[in-house]
């Protein structure tokens, strides 16, 4: 990527994260929910951190720091790099203010504008490929943002909403269709020059057997039956984890639905909607999703199997850029990118020869490969073109605050 281009697509992607702060009130940057969740203006500094720490101070020796203090206040978990103040203690925060922050902002990518145009050209590979990293980053951050203001705002009694403007899905899904696979020894794994997380890779052989995928994710419809038919409260359906988290959480029905006069509604970004049963049903665990497929007779894809079915599919699908901020029914050519992350049945492990990043990033991705699961295909709060069919998201199978919804798979005998 060339300088000029490597510039655009820096400032397209730092002004796509303020926008998505515009319709906050200075209030609402401050809060944090639950230890999940980050206040927004930590997020917003955050990613002007990791520019600071690892492309100005180490392409820049003379870097002055914006604030002695942001060092601390702004590290996420790379505890190779120092101390930080505490996850769970973030929204305890007051100061640095907002504006301090949008100001931090504006330091960084000041100086980030002058070393793309003044850094040598034996520097300039190692260059553009950390801050092809930093972007996809800040990228990441833009999901968490939505992610978190959505539950932010649902712990509050008056339900607000992110913004009242956004368009309400409406529609019927398509009727759901098999994908067949056929069995084999197949690669997967991130292969050619674009960007990809170093656990993406190394590309590798997998055999599979032969099974098939649904084309499209199960519907909030769907799952009311589910429900209904008592799937929360039948302990054979449940992994053992699953059913203690039911008794501790008395879980009854996924995260951001409550029932008000027998008729279901559910919270979303634009406040608290009538339940579409149409629409793919979202903010459910590992543990749901995988009791679901139980119930039906089916189970969840693996990891591998869900990657090689979505390399044959288009990169199409319900994006940040589409302005919904919310999965829609599923059409007629299928559901395999965007809309909601999809659980997998597969731990989040490394791949065979799998090597971290050296040096102080090799924290990104490695470190957390123990207890979670992977998911894949990209949600409606994925920036467009973030995604793609190797890219291994990762949350612990009790988690439910981010964009996660469910699909189908079935062994052929």
């Amino acid at each position: 990527m060339g300088r000029e281009q490597l510039l655009r697509e820096f400032q397209r992607v730092r002004a796509f994260t303020e926008k998505l702060c515009q319709p906050l009130a200075v209030d609402d940057y401050q809060i944090q929910s639950i230890v999940q969740t980050s206040p927004p203006k930590w997020h917003l500094a955050h990613v002007s951190w990791f520019f600071e720490t690892f492309i100005l101070e180490h392409f820049k020796p003379d870097h002055a720091p914006f604030h002695a203090s942001f060092d601390y206040l702004f590290n996420s978990y790379y505890y190779t790099h120092g101390k930080m103040q505490p996850r769970p203690e973030r929204g305890l925060l007051s100061r640095p203010t907002v504006e301090h922050v949008m100001a931090y902002r504006a330091y960084i990518d000041e100086q980030i504008r002058k070393l793309i145009n003044q850094v040598d050209e034996k520097a300039w590979p190692s260059l553009s490929n950390r801050m092809v990293l930093g972007l996809n980053h800040e990228q990441q951050h833009q999901e968490l943002l939505l992610m978190d203001i959505k539950h932010n705002f649902f712990i509050n009694p008056l339900r607000p909403a992110y913004r009242d403007t956004l368009v309400i899905p409406a529609g019927a899904t398509s009727p759901m269709h098999w994908f067949e696979c056929e069995g084999g020894l197949y690669s997967i794994g991130h292969q050619g020059e674009g960007f990809s997380f170093d656990n993406e890779t190394p590309r590798h052989s997998v055999l599979l057997y032969d099974h098939r995928l649904a084309d499209r994710l199960i519907t909030n419809g769907e799952y009311l039956e589910f429900i209904t038919d008592g799937g929360y409260t039948n302990p054979a359906l449940w992994l053992a984890d699953g059913w203690a988290l039911l008794q501790t959480q008395q879980w009854r029905h996924p995260l951001y639905w409550e029932q008000q006069d027998s008729e279901w509604r559910q919270f979303t970004l634009s406040g608290l909607q009538p339940l579409n049963h149409a629409e793919p049903v979202c903010h459910i665990s590992y543990f749901e999703a995988d009791a679901y497929a139980r119930w039906v007779g089916k189970r969840l894809p693996k990891e591998e199997e869900l990657e090689v079915a979505l390399e044959e599919q288009k990169m199409i699908g319900n994006f940040t850029n589409t302005d919904l901020f919310h999965p829609v029914p599923a059409k007629k050519d299928g559901q395999w990118f965007g809309d909601l992350w999809a659980w997998t049945c597969s731990p989040y492990i490394a791949y065979p020869g799998f090597k971290p990043l050296a040096g102080r990033m090799g924290e990104y991705n490695g470190k957390f490969m123990s207890s979670q699961m992977v998911l894949k295909g990209g949600s409606c709060v994925t920036p467009k073109g973030h995604t793609r069919a190797s890219y291994r998201n990762f949350f612990y199978p009790n988690e439910r605050w981010m964009f996660s919804g469910l699909r189908l798979a079935e062994d052929v005998a």
